[in-house]
């Protein structure tokens, strides 16, 4: 996806303010299509499938762009040419913070983002070394709680067989009921570490442990909420895919497939943007939006050189939807209010300037209005 093609959350350093996700989805295939072939692919094993990796901005809900390549390219290797070539397109304009799964903490991804100064909150996979670590801090009287949910919080630092060198790791536990049976535990797979020490298993006192590794001076007690936001980004996935078919279209070459999902995101991010100028206190999912904003029938009237458009909402909530389309009427006042005065190139930016301080009421609203020229200063 080319710079100038980008929606509008790559404008004006709006995703400084917020955190970016890479994950990978997987989209079964039924014909033989390029790149159909037999991956990983939880939901229909040994089904061909292409791989879909995304790149989100967590808090606003909203895509940076999305690689679709063949099925056994599902790794976070396959992804990494991808993120370094965006980080390199947004320039100054990167976001806030990277966070990714265990998938996407390894020396590769690392490296990238190293490379670019890019501020980083990746999980660790459990590994022996991983697990060391964490007997050695279990022990600790230091921990500080994370939050009100029970968790708890510890720094340190590691370096790993594959890693380049020794990097900043916060380690996370939050004490697991006592009810819970040991042999559940002993049955997980990735979060609950149960461990034969003293330190971890006291009695019934059993811990859930998980590994961050990031380069970010953020306080202790604020990594917890910080890694666990990004698992908001999971509601947006799924509308995606299930709202908006963006694992449900197939074309026979795989360009044409990277075309059509970029399209897709391209949608969807328009649609954000629109309920978010409607309803700037919180997201509305497609599923209600859609049908709440696009029920209506119009009518457009032409008197004195200026055209006026009716509409008649057929849904029931006609006075929500009233506040609803009001609220996009005043976004779309205050960019025509400026137009006169802004290059077409800038109506855009400033539309969402205007919907990200309805947002943040408490981000100052700032116009850049254009230099006047030589001309506009002498008749002035």
């Amino acid at each position: 996806m080319a710079a100038s093609d980008v929606d509008a959350q790559r404008a004006g350093g709006i995703g400084r303010a917020v955190g970016a996700r890479i994950d990978a989805s997987i989209k079964p295939l039924y014909g033989r299509q390029e790149g159909a072939e037999i991956g990983y692919n939880p939901h229909k094993r040994g089904r061909p499938s292409h791989v879909l990796h995304t790149y989100w901005v967590g808090n606003l809900r909203l895509v940076l762009d999305v690689q679709v390549s063949p099925g056994k390219q599902h790794s976070s290797a396959r992804a990494r040419a991808g993120l370094a070539c965006l980080l390199d397109e947004l320039g100054d304009r990167r976001p806030a913070l990277v966070r990714g799964d265990c998938g996407y903490g390894n020396e590769g991804i690392l490296t990238v983002l190293e490379a670019r100064s890019q501020p980083y909150l990746l999980r660790l996979r459990q590994t022996k070394n991983v697990k060391r670590l964490i007997v050695r801090q279990a022990g600790r009287a230091d921990w500080t709680r994370a939050d009100a949910q029970g968790w708890q919080s510890a720094d340190a630092e590691l370096k790993l067989d594959g890693w380049s060198r020794t990097r900043r790791v916060v380690l996370l536990r939050h004490r697991l009921r006592d009810d819970e049976p040991l042999n559940a535990l002993r049955e997980t797979t990735q979060l609950r570490l149960p461990i034969e020490d003293d330190a971890v298993l006291n009695g019934h006192e059993m811990w859930e442990y998980t590994v961050l590794v990031t380069d970010v001076a953020y306080p202790l007690e604020t990594v917890a909420q910080l890694y666990r936001d990004r698992c908001d980004c999971e509601n947006g996935f799924d509308e995606l895919k299930n709202q908006w078919g963006l694992g449900g279209f197939t074309t026979q070459d795989i360009a044409r497939c990277q075309t059509t999902a970029r399209i897709m995101a391209l949608v969807y991010n328009g649609w954000s943007w629109y309920c978010r100028a409607a309803h700037p206190e919180g997201r509305l999912e497609a599923i209600t939006s859609r049908p709440l904003l696009l029920a209506a029938v119009g009518r457009s009237t032409s008197h004195a050189g200026s055209t006026q458009l009716y509409l008649t909402p057929l849904h029931a909530m006609t006075q929500h939807i009233k506040s609803l389309v009001g609220n996009i009427r005043k976004a779309l006042d205050h960019v025509k209010g400026l137009a006169e005065q802004l290059p077409k190139t800038d109506r855009w930016r400033e539309l969402l300037r205007y919907i990200c301080a309805s947002i943040v009421p408490s981000t100052s609203l700032q116009v850049v209005r254009p230099r006047p020229s030589l001309q506009q200063i002498a008749t002035g």
